[in-house]
């Protein structure tokens, strides 16, 4: 290879190592997990009465019924919830969330609890469904057979109860897509998902996964089912957390996205698999079913959710202001708070009531109180401390005041991390914060009752301004902004309108404290609220000890929609010029953006390989139409890499800039900041696709060193009789049995002995090393030209090796469809069949193409340019510009074509020999 493909090939290492290293590390850095472990005394009741009567595949999946051991009996007692597992998930997964429900029911074993002592309440029965850990975010007919399967399994289900019960399903990962395929169904009360991928597979090599998303894009819009969906953030590797946002939140229909470092009572990422087991957010999703059980409308069903699955962006439904009204002639003696002070009370005793006059323009009213409740919010066993707000006129009574915003935020410890790893929030943590917009009146009254000496409140009137900074994007990106914030204030703002929030862009704040202050004698050390999204909400300790803080969002991704702008940072305090934080910088972190790409572009760099590889062959071909021998493909990638990758480079940039459907190139819509990625993605598939063909060429120079002491020569013949029965003989066996993709790994296995076998041994140089000298249509001359008697032979093995790079890359393509046949074969036996794509005609121009190549004959040559006005080397192109146009997004997309584009040459050879009576190719 010459200089410049081994330099394109070392960056493509370098950078490919870099993306991984920062896509590992972010687990840590941007977006670390604080979870405790749940601890369960799990068994499972196998529902054998659940056969092939009610369904066909009884004999590859099942259905189980979960019990907490010592705590309740085997028989059905109570209200029947349905666990869905996802991709590769397991039925025992339900046990953390089924076990909290059970122990939150119970106090101790058969001892009910008081909250749950109505009649209206019953325990939970859970339901699990057993898929053996089927792969089925690859496979469109496998998540089919899960979905038939788990209808079948409400049906079965719904028979053990009264005929007006209503189910609760739950889904993890793609076990929720199974679960929305469910709609319509009268008697699925809700739906909670789990890192559910929603609106983008996390998988896109089967046309059958797409268009089951179709169909849920439309249940999700029209049936009034309420659906929750619960996201882990950037700590979920496996899930892009954008994907997780559901599609349309709206009035008409229940549709709320939660993310967990917003969830009330957790605060932190959480990973894929770690979802189901972190106990901060498993016991409020049990809360929730247990509390579903209750609620007969789809509207109550909605404020079940919102009250306890709850990240404070919305007023919970279930808070209520009440209708009282407070006479000031009959409250017991008030305190006056002097204009302009702040309400400030340390360790509560009793009941007393703080009178805050208005100051003389409109202002924000802020009130914060620790560790007791205000209206209906608080932290999981709450003190006594009871909180209300009123605003007074000008006669001696106030009415209730409404809040703009009521939720709890943490109150995390100074000097230690946030979250706590392994350990997170505590349930009796938090800080409930009540703001009140554009206040305007006499006075605010402040009532704290049931005081035991816990806990403390603050308050304060905020002028309603927010800071404003109107930097962007390439004003940050090589430089640190600089924002100063209010001294000694409760509460501030700070607006992003400019930058972007996408999934792709991560940045790095920095507080600034001079001189340096303790924050532990504090009541409220500084909490940086970063809000990005309608759902979506970060949370982090703001003190001059911390770590740097990595501000990511999931507000839009590629693929997805048009990347969002702007987002908001809010900083909670009790005051006191708390840790003495007069300053942030913020600037543009490269680390954190790196790590969020690689698990981003995985499939758009296998997609790309195949155009990168299909302009190679292109061009490659052209030659041979010209002039009947055929460059090596050293030579072909050397003429790229020096004539056509620059042109690409400045296409691409170009194609960058054109705002393309968010489905189309890579999934940008031509934003002007992210126009670099596609030229560095070109540079890293170039190095990728010559390294591929470097490592081709030294196992297929192996190969042949090793097989040629026990090859005999073989003999071409005329006749392919034997070959004919044997292709027919594999369609049959795809047509009823295999995938067609197993026929594929077949083929491509058959061609790379061909090629080895095949290999011309070359007395001196060979013409496919780069130094040698070549003319204008790269044929060898000079000292470095072979012997006459080899160019022929030369020319056909480098078409023999230009299939076999691009079967190369389309392997990649088809190999997670063979890896979930496999994995379905070994837990299924003969009932993997039914899940096979059996469409032959993918694999079947690679048949007759290998079988081509076996006899020495070739899809480039030309015994029909005479016949046809038009060369198949066009094709190549087609491929090349889905591969990189719409093959990111659809990745089977790029496969289909492939097989198009080899299977036109295919019939014109069949044709050329049928028409010529000559046997050349076959």
């Amino acid at each position: 290879m010459t200089r410049l493909l081994v330099s394109i090939g070392l960056f493509s290492v370098l950078s490919t190592a870099l993306l991984y290293l920062a896509g590992v590390d972010i687990v840590q850095t941007l977006s670390p997990q604080g979870c405790r472990m749940s601890w369960m005394s799990p068994s499972y009741v196998l529902q054998s009465a659940f056969d092939l009567q009610w369904s066909p595949l009884a004999k590859r999946y099942s259905l189980w019924l979960y019990r907490e051991v010592g705590w309740e009996p085997n028989e059905l007692h109570g209200s029947p919830v349905l666990f869905i597992p996802g991709n590769a998930g397991s039925s025992h997964q339900v046990r953390s969330i089924a076990s909290s429900a059970t122990r939150q029911f119970y106090t101790s074993p058969y001892q009910l609890s008081s909250e749950f002592s109505s009649s209206l309440y019953k325990p939970l029965d859970f339901f699990t469904l057993e898929f053996n850990e089927d792969l089925s975010a690859f496979h469109g007919p496998t998540l089919d057979a899960e979905k038939n399967y788990a209808s079948a399994a409400v049906a079965y289900i719904l028979t053990l109860y009264p005929s007006n019960t209503t189910i609760t399903v739950l889904g993890h990962s793609m076990g929720g897509i199974v679960a929305s395929a469910l709609l319509p169904h009268p008697n699925i009360s809700a739906i909670i998902t789990m890192s559910t991928p929603h609106t983008l597979p996390p998988a896109r090599f089967d046309r059958r996964v797409d268009t089951i998303y179709a169909e849920n894009q439309v249940r999700l819009a029209d049936d009034p089912t309420p659906i929750l969906s619960l996201c882990g953030g950037a700590t979920d590797l496996m899930v892009p957390s954008e994907s997780c946002i559901l599609p349309s939140e709206g009035e008409l229909v229940y549709r709320r996205s939660v993310f967990t470092s917003a969830l009330e009572g957790s605060w932190t990422g959480v990973g894929h698999r770690e979802m189901v087991w972190c106990h901060q957010v498993r016991w409020r999703v049990a809360r929730a079913a247990l509390e579903l059980q209750v609620a007969s409308t789809p509207s109550e069903r909605g404020a079940v959710l919102d009250t306890w699955i709850r990240d404070g962006h919305r007023l919970s439904p279930a808070i209520s202001l009440g209708s009282d009204i407070l006479d000031l002639n009959i409250e017991p003696a008030h305190e006056v708070v002097a204009a302009g002070q702040r309400l400030l009370v340390r360790d509560p005793r009793g009941s007393r009531m703080y009178f805050l006059p208005m100051p003389a323009r409109t202002s924000k009213f802020v009130l914060y109180v620790s560790r007791g409740s205000i209206l209906s919010i608080s932290p999981r066993a709450a003190i006594p401390l009871s909180v209300s707000v009123f605003l007074c006129g000008g006669e001696a009574t106030c009415t209730p005041l409404h809040p703009t915003s009521l939720k709890l935020v943490p109150s995390p410890v100074p000097g230690l991390p946030f979250p706590v790893p392994r350990e997170g929030a505590d349930e009796s943590e938090g800080v409930v914060v009540f703001e009140a917009d554009a206040v305007v009146g006499e006075a605010v009254a402040v009532k704290v009752e049931n005081g035991d000496g816990r806990g403390w409140v603050v308050g304060e009137f905020i002028p309603a301004n927010i800071v404003t900074s109107e930097v962007g994007m390439f004003g940050i990106l090589f430089s640190t902004v600089s924002i100063s914030l209010p001294e000694d204030t409760l509460y501030s703002q700070i607006s992003f309108p400019i930058l972007l929030s996408s999934s792709l862009i991560v940045y790095q704040l920095t507080p600034v404290s001079v001189p340096e202050k303790s924050c532990k004698d504090v009541l409220l050390s500084p909490i940086l609220q970063h809000t990005s999204h309608p759902s979506e909400t970060h949370y982090y300790p703001l003190h001059p000890s911390a770590r740097p803080i990595l501000l990511h969002s999931h507000a839009s991704g590629p693929f997805i929609s048009r990347p969002a702008r702007g987002f908001t940072l809010t900083i909670f305090s009790s005051g006191e010029n708390a840790c003495n934080i007069n300053r942030l910088k913020i600037r543009f972190s490269w680390w954190g953006t790196l790590g969020r790409w690689g698990v981003r572009y995985g499939t758009a760099a296998a997609s790309w390989s195949v155009g990168v590889v299909a302009l190679v062959i292109f061009h490659a071909w052209s030659l041979t139409d010209a002039s009947g021998r055929t460059p090596s493909v050293s030579l072909a990638l050397s003429h790229f890499a020096h004539q056509r990758l620059p042109q690409l480079l400045f296409l691409s940039l170009a194609i960058s800039f054109l705002p393309l459907p968010s489905g189309f190139w890579l999934g940008n819509v031509g934003e002007l900041f992210l126009v670099p990625l596609a030229p560095l993605l070109l540079l890293i598939v170039t190095g990728l696709v010559c390294l591929t063909w470097g490592m081709l060429t030294v196992l297929v120079s192996l190969f042949n060193k090793v097989t040629s002491v026990f090859r005999k020569p073989r003999e071409d013949t005329g006749s392919r009789t034997n070959a004919l029965l044997s292709m027919a003989l594999v369609c049959l066996l795809i047509f009823i049995l295999v995938p067609w993709q197993v026929a594929f790994l077949g083929c491509y296995v058959y061609h790379f002995y061909t090629c080895v076998a095949r290999l011309p041994r070359t007395p001196d140089a060979s013409p496919a090393s780069p130094s040698t000298p070549v003319t204008a249509d790269m044929t060898p001359v000079g000292n470095g030209a072979p012997p006459t008697r080899l160019v022929a032979e030369l020319s056909v093995q480098s078409q023999h090796e230009y299939l076999l790079l691009l079967m190369t890359w389309l392997l990649p393509l088809a190999a997670p469809i063979l890896a979930v046949w496999v994995r379905t074969l070994a837990t299924a036996g003969i009932m993997a069949r039914w899940d096979a794509d059996h469409n032959v005609f993918c694999v079947a121009p690679f048949l007759v193409a290998v079988e081509f190549a076996s006899v020495g004959g070739s899809l480039f040559q030309r015994p029909f340019s005479g016949i046809y006005a038009f060369s198949p080397r066009w094709g190549m192109l087609v491929l090349a510009a889905v591969a990189f146009l719409v093959g990111p997004r659809s990745t089977y997309l790029v496969f289909e074509v492939a097989s198009v584009v080899v299977g036109i040459p295919v019939l014109l050879r069949l044709a050329s020999w049928d028409l010529l009576g000559r046997s050349q190719c076959l």
